[in-house]
């Protein structure tokens, strides 16, 4: 195979995309609310991508991220990825959040830690936004402090990490709501 491939494929939350290299996946493309929007943002962040019956390594990382979207705990350890354009702290970052068991969450700044760059949760956050492994690279998994499940990186179409945190049996926190993001709740004063 010459240069990159791509595939379009049926899950339970609507139609994924993966991109994929000789080396690995490139990218894994969540669902749009429009297949062609989904279409439309492989085509502009993978342009030279042709669409192909995915390769023996796509398709079994195809398996496990509908098996995932299913509910199952699918192994994605034989699964190759095409780090060739990831920064060396990213790729750390992604193999630390390889580690987090299924149900579980870790902060950034937990990550961070773990890391021994206690002062780079803002890079470890930028890290996770930046994961172009959504699913098999468990972004999701890792949270801002507070354990809030808000977002999900710009590869994520139309699903929450509250969703897919849900579908492992993790209990995130509820949105922030914009009366905590303003006057932080202080903590109660003793009764006289």
């Amino acid at each position: 195979m010459v240069g990159r491939g791509y595939s379009i494929f049926d899950t339970a939350i609507g139609r994924c995309g993966i991109i994929w290299s000789a080396t690995g996946v490139v990218a894994v493309q969540l669902p749009e609310a429009r297949e062609i929007d989904t279409r439309r943002r492989i085509f502009q962040a993978h342009p030279e991508a042709r669409e192909q019956r995915p390769s023996e390594n796509a398709e079994l990382a195809i398996e496990g991220i509908t098996g995932l979207l299913q509910g199952g705990d699918p192994d994605f350890s034989e699964v190759s990825l095409d780090a060739g354009g990831v920064p060396g702290f990213n790729r750390r970052v992604y193999e630390f959040a390889c580690s987090i068991p299924r149900g579980e969450t870790r902060t950034y700044h937990e990550i961070a830690k773990a890391l021994g760059a206690s002062g780079a949760a803002h890079s470890v956050a930028q890290a996770i936004a930046r994961n172009p492994y959504m699913l098999i690279v468990p972004c999701h998994r890792v949270l801002e402090a507070g354990n809030y499940a808000d977002r999900l990186s710009p590869y994520g179409g139309v699903i929450s990490k509250r969703r897919l945190l849900a579908l492992e049996g993790a209990q995130p926190l509820a949105s922030k709501t914009l009366f905590e993001v303003l006057l932080p709740v202080a903590p109660p004063r003793p009764s006289t």
